[in-house]
This record gives C-alpha cells, sequence and structure tokens, in this order.
C-alpha cells in the first residue's frame, strides 16, 4: 500500500541552497507535503517555507509542530578553518536533532555530504592518504579532522536514540539549476562564459593540470534529490552511506571545449600554470552590470551567481577525484545523467529564467 499523505511530510533542511531546492522540487513532484528550513526563509514554490536559524536552538521550536517524516539535510556552515567548520557544523546538527526529538516524528534522515569525505577538508588536500580512485563507501575514515565525520557522529547518535534509520549521500561538485544561490559550478561557469563573450578575453581553465587531464565526475542536483528521496522510502539504503555521481565519467580537457563552443568563446587550457578565478576574474566583473542593462537580466548582483572561490577549490584539486556507483545500483538506484547534457540543461533553464542572456 502506498503511504498515506499524512504519513508522506518531509523537512528540508537548507531548502533555498542548490541541493535544497532541488530535493523541495523531487518532494513536490512526487506528492509530499514539503516544509523547507533556510535562515533567508526562502523555499521553492510548493513548499512551505520555514525561516530558522541551526545556530539559534529556540528558533527550531516550531519544527516539533510539523512532525515530519522524512528529514532531507542539504546545508553546511562554511568557516575559516576546518576546526570551526567542525565544532559550528557538529553544534547546527546538534540542534536540529534536538529539535526534532520531541515529536518521535521522524522514520529516516537522508544528510548529504561529498568526496571530502575520502580526500579531506580544502585546507588539508594532499597533505594526507586519501581514498584510491574510483572512491568506494566502504574505505575508512582518512585521519584528518571533518566536518562531514562530525555531522554523521551527530546523526548516528541521534538514530540509535530516536530510532530513525538514515541515510549519507557523497556527492561530487553539484552542478544544476538553482536560484539565489552562488556554489553552483555550472552557473559559475557560465557566468564566467558570458564576461568572457563581452569583453573578447579567452575562456581559461581555471584548474590543476592533474584536473585537466585526469579522469572525474560530477553530480546532477536532480540526479542527487532522486536519490536522497529514493533512500528515505527505500528499506534497503536504510543506514548505509551512497556516493552520487552521473554514472559517466570525463576529462576536462574535452568538456572544457564542449561548454567553451555552448557559450561562443575561444578557449585555453592548462598551460603549464595553474591560473585560478578569483584572483584573474575581478578584472572582468565591472562588464556584468553591462551584460544586465544590455539583456535586461534579472540578477544584477554577481555575487549571487558566482562563487570565484568554491570552482577554483574544485578544479584546483592536485589529485585525480571520481566515484564508484556500484553499491546503489545493488541496492535499486539506478537513475544517470550525461554529464554533458547536464551542463547544457543548465545552462538552458538559467536562460529562459533570464539570469543568462539569451542567444
Amino acid at each position: 500500500m502506498e503511504p498515506s499523505k499524512d504519513q508522506r511530510r518531509a523537512l528540508v533542511v537548507g531548502a533555498s541552497g542548490i541541493s535544497g531546492q532541488a530535493v523541495c522540487r523531487e518532494l513536490v513532484r512526487q506528492g509530499w507535503e514539503v516544509h523547507g528550513l533556510s535562515r533567508s526563509g526562502r523555499a521553492p514554490e510548493g513548499t512551505t517555507a520555514i525561516r530558522a536559524d541551526l545556530l539559534d536552538p529556540e528558533s527550531l521550536d516550531p519544527l516539533a509542530s510539523i512532525r515530519p517524516n522524512a528529514v532531507f539535510i542539504t546545508t553546511w556552515m562554511r568557516m575559516e578553518t576546518e576546526a570551526e567548520n567542525i565544532r559550528v557544523n557538529r553544534s547546527a546538527m546538534e540542534h536540529l536533532m534536538a529539535a526534532l526529538e520531541p515529536a518521535h516524528s521522524v522514520r529516516h534522515v537522508s544528510l548529504m555530504t561529498g568526496l571530502k569525505h575520502y580526500l579531506g577538508p580544502f585546507e588539508a588536500y594532499a597533505q594526507g592518504a586519501s581514498a584510491d580512485t574510483p572512491f568506494h563507501e566502504d574505505e575508512p575514515r582518512i585521519e584528518i579532522p571533518n566536518f562531514y565525520y562530525a555531522q554523521e557522529d551527530v546523526l548516528f547518535a541521534a538514530a540509535e536514540r530516536q530510532g530513525f534509520t538514515w541515510s549519507a549521500h557523497r556527492s561530487h561538485t553539484v552542478i544544476g539549476f538553482a536560484t539565489g544561490n552562488a556554489m553552483n559550478m555550472a552557473l559559475t561557469l557560465a557566468v564566467y562564459a558570458e564576461l568572457c563573450r563581452a569583453t573578447g578575453e579567452p575562456f581559461i581553465f581555471p584548474g590543476s593540470e592533474v584536473q585537466w587531464n585526469g579522469i572525474t565526475d560530477v553530480t546532477d542536483v536532480d540526479l542527487l534529490a532522486e536519490q536522497m528521496v529514493w533512500a528515505a522510502e527505500t528499506p534497503a539504503a536504510a543506514n548505509t552511506s551512497f556516493n552520487i555521481s552521473n554514472g559517466d565519467v570525463f576529462r576536462w580537457r574535452w568538456m572544457w571545449k564542449q561548454i567553451a563552443e555552448y557559450f561562443g568563446v575561444t578557449w585555453e587550457g592548462h598551460n603549464g600554470v595553474d591560473r585560478p578565478l578569483e584572483p584573474r576574474v575581478h578584472a572582468l566583473e565591472g562588464a556584468w552590470s553591462d551584460i544586465v542593462e544590455q539583456h535586461g537580466l534579472a540578477e544584477p548582483d554577481l555575487s549571487r551567481l558566482a562563487s570565484w572561490w568554491h570552482s577554483d577549490s574544485d578544479l584546483g584539486r592536485p589529485l585525480e577525484c571520481f566515484a564508484d556507483m556500484r553499491r546503489s545500483r545493488e541496492r535499486g538506484f539506478d537513475n544517470n545523467r550525461v554529464t554533458i547534457d547536464s551542463f547544457i540543461h543548465a545552462f538552458d533553464r538559467y536562460r529562459e529564467a533570464g539570469i543568462l542572456p539569451k542567444r
């Protein structure tokens, strides 16, 4: 028998982020009653928005009356050091789990993490032994402090105490369509390409030589949402960690040319020297106002669109990164995406929404 509507009440934590928006959309599509929590109080259409701060326990008091059956955690707070990441994100998880406990309504919690589970935090890349590629979910934790581990430990303890099941979803670089959220490589690269087009500058690969030549993968945000919702209703997914990537692999030396051709810009690959975006792109940012005015775009604030540091961090990795998807397939989730189509679909949606110029 299908669960009743009352048994399909979801809480999405981080509903304004790229992943949270996608999870909200997927839940609404499947007929769930969806409540979306964010500090801004923004949530996608069809979602009941909740304004709250995970670091303010009193703001989370309304969660007990919502009585969610499934909780989807798609947010984290970036701090200056990993020690601060651990302290702040552990506290956020503890406050959330405590706020949910009195209602005893939660059956499953899906937690989004990422491949830093295998690599270590940004500040410690290549400083310790990381797992070999392709990354497998049963690899032991690496001996480097990591806020993902802190989040998981709080989740595991709460699951044992409160009697719900959990799943962890280790995404790679997440790409897709979202509004008001900048930590998205697809939109960051699209804005960079438009700036290059407007100024006549070449579209320069900003990452490392390893990333340019090595094998990698990414995660379509809609695929991530599908897996997180699937896990919430699938007994075989209970108390399990899953990689989530598109299912294909590529090299940036191929993909960069495809993106450049889509935007009609000349391109340059890795030339022996890393050329990250953040130090270079500020000289081009002034052109965005002209692009917005010329095309009547919806968002004049470039900081709400592009996250140079985030794409630099992903593309600048000094080691190969891609994940094994066998566990998902064996447990019954075999959805996938073609990565070039994921990029193009995201670019097209940003154009349709008036965030990028129409051509």
